[in-house]
């Protein structure tokens, strides 16, 4: 027989909090009913979960292989129960959608907000996920749309243009390239540079266009967030490099100068894509046309 949900829950609990009194009140039950669900669980499984001491309560090597499934199956226990109270409240569906840092930071919230506005019955779950991550996520079925920067594969994927931004360099104020007159991405290699981690598609750029130049990618810092790099700009570590309508919205309040890179590769087009082949319902039809239409009526403006 499969552990039940609440003794899960329950051992997650006392994992988290090291003791199993504490655990037994957050899940509303005695202490004597807490550790007889724990106890069933360690029959289940033939082994010891939880160490007890004085102290309280700790994870075995055992203990901590469970959490790790106990967590993820509660996750998406959570998120089932989420997506069907939807269906109850008359929502026609969930739509999972998956984007880049780019497109989260600049363009998608503004153009979400108006589409749930339009359709407050159906439900939009979002993710940030790096540009390669995402294709991987909608070929297995992971996901109903992504938004990604061009230049990932598109073998299984239909592509659509989105928006599209600029890279740009991020530097003090008393930075040399902030007052230089003939910038370009070469002066920018010439500093230690804060920018993405490996897996951000900007890298796979960055790298590329360095070799052309001939040039060394000085990297002093590789972080994950757009906020992370202008504060290691702000402390003088280095140069950042980073999408230029995200750095600006940043930067500005922490007094640091922006400069969008002048080269034509610099600007990079945001795509959505779907999974080829595969018959889109009707709340993914009606986000897709409401994405593309908000990107038409931007280039216009």
């Amino acid at each position: 027989m499969l552990p039940d949900i609440d003794s899960l829950a329950l051992f997650v609990r006392a994992a988290e909090l090291h003791s199993l009194t504490k655990a037994a009140d957050a899940s509303h039950i005695g202490a004597a009913a807490a550790s007889r669900r724990i106890a069933l669980l360690e029959h289940r499984f033939k082994t010891t979960l939880l160490e007890r001491s004085p102290r309280g309560v700790e994870l075995t090597p055992a203990g901590a292989s469970l959490l790790a499934h106990a967590k993820a199956l509660l996750a998406q226990l959570n998120g089932m129960e989420a997506e069907m109270s939807g269906h109850a409240m008359g929502k026609r569906g969930a739509l999972r959608v998956l984007a880049n840092t780019s497109c989260l930071t600049e363009f998608l919230p503004d153009d979400l907000a108006t589409f749930t506005a339009l359709h407050p019955d159906i439900r939009v779950v979002v993710q940030e996920r790096w540009s390669p991550e995402i294709r991987t996520a909608l070929l297995a079925g992971e996901a109903d749309i992504g938004l990604v920067m061009e230049g990932i594969p598109t073998d299984g994927l239909d592509m659509r243009h989105y928006r599209s931004d600029r890279l740009a360099a991020v530097c003090l104020p008393q930075h040399e390239l902030a007052s230089a007159v003939d910038f370009s991405f070469a002066d920018v290699l010439d500093y230690d540079l804060i920018a993405l981690e490996s897996g951000a598609s900007m890298m796979r750029l960055l790298t590329e266009q360095a070799v052309t130049l001939e040039k060394p990618l000085r990297l002093q810092v590789q972080v994950r967030s757009f906020d992370v790099v202008c504060r290691m700009v702000q402390s003088g570590l280095g140069v950042g490099i980073l999408p230029f309508e995200a750095a600006k919205s940043i930067a500005d309040g922490l007094r640091l100068i922006v400069r969008p890179l002048p080269e034509e590769w610099a600007e990079r087009p945001m795509l959505v894509c779907t999974k080829r082949d595969r018959v889109p319902n009707v709340p993914t039809t009606l986000l897709l046309e409401h994405l593309l239409a908000s990107s038409s009526e931007k280039q216009a403006s």
